[in-house]
């Protein structure tokens, strides 16, 4: 089974995380931070990943801790789901419009965690979410999930469209990414045999 349950507790956050890569896209998270909620319940829904977060941070100082943590805790439990990675397909891309904004996401399960994030959003806050937070959910995701993942913003003026079409980019390429590749189910797929 391709599931994977994660703690993570620190002086700053306490995490847990549950995934099942082959579910339907249900979803339960609870990190106290409202927009964050909404982008990881997107997440799992045009990912088709099962998903339950629960987190408490230091949101006295800010969300930065809380976001942070939360992708750190994620890219490790889809580590630990993927297991040896043999049949997934690998790779993965979607251009995803939404509204005003189009946002291009490619991605490779590689094992070596690369971001590069060309998304620049026009406020600095949603609400009373920070912006720059976004970057960092998918710098913590990537690294710890070792993903090499690339996100460019096609277009788009609205920081929230901007920030929803990136989440549903990346879910929608981790949807086929994780999927089971039926020429290949029995394979890694790397010529060097091991991802």
């Amino acid at each position: 089974m391709r599931k994977a349950e994660i703690s993570r507790n620190t002086a700053e956050t306490e995490i847990t995380v549950e995934i099942n890569l082959d579910g339907t896209g249900v979803y339960d998270n609870q990190t106290g931070v409202g927009f964050f909620d909404h982008m990881l319940d997107q997440l799992s829904r045009h990912s088709l990943i099962d998903m339950t977060i629960r987190a408490k941070g230091d949101y006295h100082i800010d969300d930065h801790h809380t976001v942070e943590d939360t992708g750190i805790a994620l890219g490790q439990a889809l580590t630990k789901a993927l297991g040896d990675k043999r049949g997934i397909r690998r790779y993965a891309s979607c251009h995803l419009p939404m509204d005003d904004a189009q946002v291009r996401a490619a991605l490779d399960l590689s094992a070596r965690p690369y971001l590069i994030w060309n998304v620049e959003m026009p406020t600095p806050k949603i609400g009373t979410f920070d912006t720059e937070l976004v970057r960092e959910f998918f710098q913590a995701l990537s690294t710890h999930g070792g993903i090499t993942l690339h996100v460019d913003q096609i277009h788009g003026f609205n920081s929230h469209h901007i920030a929803e079409a990136t989440f549903k980019a990346v879910a929608r390429a981790l949807r086929e990414a994780v999927e089971t590749d039926p020429r290949k189910a029995d394979a890694v797929p790397s010529t060097k045999g091991a991802l």
